[in-house]
């Protein structure tokens, strides 16, 4: 009603209006027209492209081209439309492979080159001089003048305004949506990307050609300079004024680009540059555009919660045809790294078989291959009696295999049922303009999101939901798939105790509907609990598969975790006898990602010239840990005191000035410099002493990184860059240096090497906080250590004392200390 009544208005005013201003109106309305194919584009998928005006161009030069040649003007316009959107599907093919400013380039050339091709094709475009002597469309004896032709722009652009309302909409509206929110897990609910963005594109280029076929019986004549580059940005800087995504956006910033200009033309050559500085303040005042600004004022969430009375769930979930899911001699390797070597899994219905193993295991990888995220370089992965390695991901969606993901990967700007009714439709979108969901789907989301307790608004925007609800709608989601096969890859991350025996009890239900349930997951106790079967990764080698008794007990699952007791670091000569002063002191240090706090009232110190050990199962807040002592994390609760001064407040580079360095998880390593500028770097708070000097002290202890000083970091093997990684943070002189999983995925000959310099580290005074998936290990260089659970200080001791504790065993694998 609200497009009706403006374009009623606008047809008004057209129809009515004197001299100059039917022209105004004309190029107003035809800048909505190719402003709504832009929001498509960019309101709906998130693409951007700075070269729409050479789709506004073609159509323009068609309608030229068509109606001199005699084809009537009532048939050359529909024809520019489609000519132009069937070049900006071309386009789109190898333009959607990219993104970015690399997708913008690409657009750019694009116009360039419409441009450069209508002044260089003379024989069809009239070159730089380019078409006159076009002819006003008529009906019957009516010949279109300025004032019919401002009336049909506008009729023009009611029609796209009320398409990009159906659009929006729609399934295909809303998968538009999910792609740009989270392309990855789009893919996981079996849409298709490319063919998405492609359709988007396709209509975008089709409104633009559809303007320009309208643009030049107006302005009864073509020319390349009707359709300078510029006026690209204004297109794509009217649909970010007026509000991407809003079915109005386009009015508002259409009249902002055109009539501002118009209404300043009383400041001659200054009018440009009002014009310019008024849309910077816009954009400064209203980033999301001025419907969106005011949007944030007028929204009102329906509170209507989810209620799944009466409604057969079992009838939709249960798998007709279930069928076991066989996974044998699964293995890939990513350039010379073996991420997995001969994995075999066996998920059968109605059982929940569990995926475990230290970090770096290859645990999501598996369930990457399993989902068609990567593609195996050997190895079968058969549903029932089809082989489904190396099949695409949003295939094997449809297929009946669906996940969740480590960070919850929802469409955020989606509503929470909408997500799982874009997901009900397993990748079927229908007809363009057809209906999104229907009364059934809308009562079987409900349903859904009652089954996993969710109780929330089922219209609150999926980016609002606290840390707990964003992991039931996502389970919920992939249950919308009614997949035999249910991947679900660390659920339990960041919940409570009490959400974790929740989300237990909802998981053995899912597996009593009988659907085939793989998980990974760090809380032992979870897994423990709820396993019908586990298989147990070490470096990506399956080492132990068996029933959760079997594998508490195993020795070899024991090593991964612990490390065991053939690797022995070297422990110090004479006990530590420091300062029992403490130079870094935690004081109920609460943290975490979003709502939920995955530390809970840690308490640790570190004295002077000592080395502690942080020790704990994964996911049990060791990096958390470090990256709230580091400033990378704001802490929610507690203080962190270092030398006498409180810091949690610092930002992460006032924190390392002050001498509390961390060698970060995953070496971080900047890769394009080389070895010598990375050391040097560490040195970047430093203003004192002879700095290349003692790099050369440093390089003495690692004599190999000396053999590559002046070669590329990212040439270096993982072991030669955890090295690095702690020369660098050496180089800042700490006072105390936060180690983070140094022994992160290298082999066992650099570990032992890696242990033997952190010893001789602790020997020459450095003050060490260490984390490390080896407990063991860790353990023998340290003087003490702390036992994290579940983000709890649950043993604090020597690492003496806790060497060979069954409670570290219980913290590492789940059970109860004997």
């Amino acid at each position: 009603m609200a497009i009706l009544a403006l374009t009623l208005g606008a047809l008004a005013f057209a129809l009515l209006a004197e001299g100059y201003a039917p022209f105004v109106l004309a190029l107003v309305a035809l800048t909505v027209v190719v402003c709504v194919g832009l929001n498509i584009l960019l309101g709906l998928t998130g693409q951007v492209s700075l070269g729409h005006v050479g789709f506004y161009a073609i159509g323009a030069y068609a309608v030229a081209i068509l109606t001199l040649a005699g084809v009537n003007f009532w048939i050359a316009l529909p024809l520019a439309g489609i000519i132009a959107a069937v070049v900006g599907f071309l386009l789109s093919l190898p333009a959607l492979r990219v993104a970015g400013p690399t997708l913008a380039m690409l657009t750019i050339a694009f116009a360039f080159i419409v441009q450069h091709g209508t002044i260089e094709w003379r024989a069809l475009t009239g070159g730089a001089n380019g078409l006159m002597g076009l002819m006003p469309p008529a009906i019957g004896n009516l010949v279109f003048t300025e004032r019919e032709m401002a009336a049909l722009a506008v009729l023009l652009a009611g029609a796209s305004l009320y398409l990009f309302h159906r659009i929006a909409r729609s399934a295909w509206g809303k998968g538009m949506v999910a792609v740009r929110d989270a392309e990855i897990a789009a893919r996981s609910v079996g849409l298709d990307p490319v063919i998405v963005k492609a359709a988007a594109f396709m209509l975008s280029a089709g409104f633009a050609g559809l303007a320009g076929g309208i643009f030049a019986p107006l302005m009864m004549f073509v020319a390349p300079d009707s359709f300078p580059f510029s006026q690209s940005i204004l297109f794509l800087l009217a649909v970010i004024v007026g509000g991407a995504g809003f079915v109005f956006g386009p009015v508002i910033g259409a009249t902002v680009s055109v009539v501002l200009p118009e209404l300043l033309s009383g400041l001659a050559e200054y009018r440009l540059l009002f014009f310019g500085a008024l849309l910077l303040g816009v954009l400064w005042l209203a980033p999301s555009g001025v419907i969106g600004t005011v949007e944030r004022f007028w929204r009102r969430t329906d509170p209507r919660t989810a209620d799944g009375e009466g409604f057969d769930l079992a009838a939709l979930l249960t798998p007709a045809e279930p069928r076991t899911l066989r996974v044998e001699g699964l293995t890939l390797a990513f350039g010379g790294i073996r991420a997995a070597t001969g994995v075999a899994v066996t998920a059968e219905p109605g059982r929940v078989t569990s995926i475990i193993g230290p970090n770096g295991a290859g645990k999501t990888t598996v369930l990457n291959m399993i989902g068609g995220f990567y593609r195996p370089d050997s190895g079968s992965i058969r549903l029932g009696e089809r082989e489904l390695a190396g099949v695409a991901s949003h295939k094997l969606a449809r297929a009946g295999i669906a996940r969740t993901y480590q960070t919850t990967r929802l469409f955020g700007s989606l509503l929470v049922v909408d997500n799982l009714l874009v997901a009900l439709r397993r990748g079927q979108l229908g007809g363009l303009l057809g209906r999104f969901a229907s009364d059934e789907d809308a009562r079987a989301a409900e349903a859904l999101l009652a089954f996993v307790g969710y109780r929330g608004a089922l219209a609150t925007p999926a980016a609002d939901l606290p840390h707990v609800d964003r992991r039931l709608v996502e389970i919920a989601r992939a249950l919308a798939m009614r997949p035999r096969v249910l991947l679900l890859d660390e659920p339990a991350a960041g919940l409570m105790r009490a959400d974790k025996d929740a989300l237990s009890g909802l998981l053995r239900r899912i597996a009593d509907l009988g659907i085939a349930v793989i998980l990974v997951e760090h809380d032992m106790q979870l897994v423990m609990g709820i396993s019908d079967s586990i298989v147990v990764l070490d470096a990506g080698v399956p080492i132990a598969t068996g029933k959760p008794s079997d594998i508490r007990r195993d020795p070899k699952v024991i090593k991964a975790y612990l490390g065991g007791e053939a690797r022995v670091a070297r422990g110090r000569a004479v006990p530590w006898d420091g300062p029992a002063d403490a130079v870094l002191t935690v004081i109920r240090l609460t943290a975490g990602y979003g709502a939920a706090p995955v530390l809970d009232n840690v308490d640790l110190d570190v004295r002077p010239g000592e080395t502690v050990a942080l020790i704990g199962a994964n996911g049990a807040g060791k990096s958390t840990t470090m990256r709230a002592l580091a400033g990378l994390l704001r802490p929610v609760d507690g203080e962190v005191v270092f030398d006498d001064a409180r810091i949690e407040h610092l930002d992460a580079h006032s924190i390392a000035a002050a001498g509390l360095v961390l060698v970060p998880e995953g070496r971080q390593v900047f890769p394009d410099l080389s070895v010598r500028d990375n050391v040097m770097l560490g040195a970047y708070t430093r203003r004192d002493g002879d700095l290349e000097a003692e790099a050369e002290r440093l390089l003495d202890r690692f004599p190999r990184l000396r053999e590559r000083i002046d070669g590329p970091a990212g040439l270096l093997s993982g072991g030669e860059q955890q090295m690095l990684a702690i020369v660098r943070g050496l180089m800042a002189r700490p006072r105390t240096l936060l180690l983070d999983e140094p022994s992160l995925g290298l082999a066992p000959a650099v570990i032992d090497g890696l242990f033997d310099v952190l010893a001789g580290l602790r020997d020459d005074g450095v003050t060490i906080l260490l984390v490390d998936q080896m407990a063991q290990l860790a353990l023998d260089v340290a003087d003490r250590a702390y036992v994290l659970e579940s983000g709890r200080v649950v043993r604090a001791d020597t690492a003496a004392a806790l060497r060979g504790d069954p409670a570290i065993e219980a913290a590492y694998l789940g059970r109860a200390a004997e």
